[in-house]
């Protein structure tokens, strides 16, 4: 099966990639640059490489042509972010491949679960109704909302896949007070106070890029139960912020030494971009079921929440758990 990978060197891409490679499947990666990915693998030297900038195609109207001529019988595509981008991309298929539906590529996209906004049941299902809030959920559920009709009417043989927060080798995750600056895991790892917004009862709900690769991988080879449907795709449980505060206090060898503000006063101990950053994901609170997912694709996630954040922290050497080096490897006493 010929995959193109739009956006194939990101993180997930790391990752799906060389899966796709190791199943047999000619890969074809279309991205803007020529980043490498953020681990080296054997699988990439047989990878195509395709140099496409989206936004400026999108805008003199070529992206979807330039992606349909590639002929590809599946398309992975992990860097939409406008329902405009996606109907030029659909209608550019259905115009290459002339009807029945069965004849178009399949088209996986690369959701998130701010489509669902504030949840009001948890664990949130994908048959919830959508009240996304802010500009990447209100577009991205409209991305969704738009393949989803696509596909009912065979215009697309569409699946979206819905991914947590994703960590993984390389990547800042989001800490315990909700943002990305990696001075958190130094404070915890220091045995230095925390102090969390509110009670530190709002969850986060990480992915490791790997198992989104693993899905995606699934939805690929299982069309008939993945095409015009939507899956979470996230790690079995989220955490509260105090949760995952005191268990990386833990993982450094720390007692907990947390405290608590309202958010009013909290927001003005960091920056006004952390601050940002952390209302976001405390304001959606994400907590998504991965039962579907597990039922229809097999999906079964090898790490969990914290195990994904152990792993995407210890790379960094100064981040690096006491008496272990930066490979995870215990270093020897001199």
């Amino acid at each position: 099966m010929r995959v193109v990978v739009i956006g194939g060197t990101g993180h997930v891409g790391t990752f799906l990639v060389p899966r796709l490679v190791n199943a047999g499947h000619e890969v074809i990666v279309a991205s803007r640059g020529k980043r490498e990915p953020y681990l080296a693998h054997e699988a990439w030297k047989t990878v195509r490489h395709i140099e496409i900038d989206r936004a400026a195609e999108d805008e003199a109207g070529t992206f979807g042509s330039r992606i349909a001529m590639l002929d590809a019988d599946a398309i992975i595509d992990m860097i939409c972010f406008t329902p405009e981008s996606a109907q030029q991309l659909i209608a550019a298929l259905k115009q290459r491949l002339s009807p029945p539906a069965s004849h178009l590529p399949r088209l996986l996209h690369c959701g998130t679960m701010w489509v669902h906004g504030r949840p009001t049941t948890v664990p949130v299902t994908e048959d919830m109704p959508r009240h996304p809030f802010g500009d990447y959920g209100i577009k991205k559920a409209a991305i969704e909302k738009l393949l989803l009709e696509a596909a009912r009417r065979g215009d697309a043989r569409a699946t979206i896949l819905h991914p947590g927060h994703m960590v993984g080798p390389g990547w800042n995750p989001v800490n315990p007070a909700g943002h990305f600056n990696p001075d958190v895991f130094r404070r915890i790892a220091r045995g230095d106070v925390l102090t969390l917004p509110n009670e530190g009862m709002e969850t986060v709900h990480h992915v490791h890029a790997d198992d989104v690769a693993q899905a995606f991988e699934l939805a690929l080879t299982k069309p008939e139960a993945s095409v015009g449907e939507s899956f979470h795709v996230v790690s079995p449980a989220p955490m509260t912020l105090r949760v995952y505060a005191e268990a990386m206090y833990a993982h450094f060898g720390q007692q907990p030494r947390l405290e608590f503000l309202p958010w009013g006063e909290w927001r003005h101990t960091v920056t006004e971009q952390e601050a940002a950053a952390t209302w976001d994901h405390i304001a959606h609170s994400p907590h998504g079921s991965i039962a579907k997912a597990r039922q229809k694709l097999g999906y079964a996630p090898r790490y969990s929440s914290l195990e994904a954040v152990i792993e995407s922290i210890s790379v960094r050497d100064d981040l690096a758990t006491p008496g272990r080096d930066s490979a995870g490897t215990r270093r020897r006493s001199k």
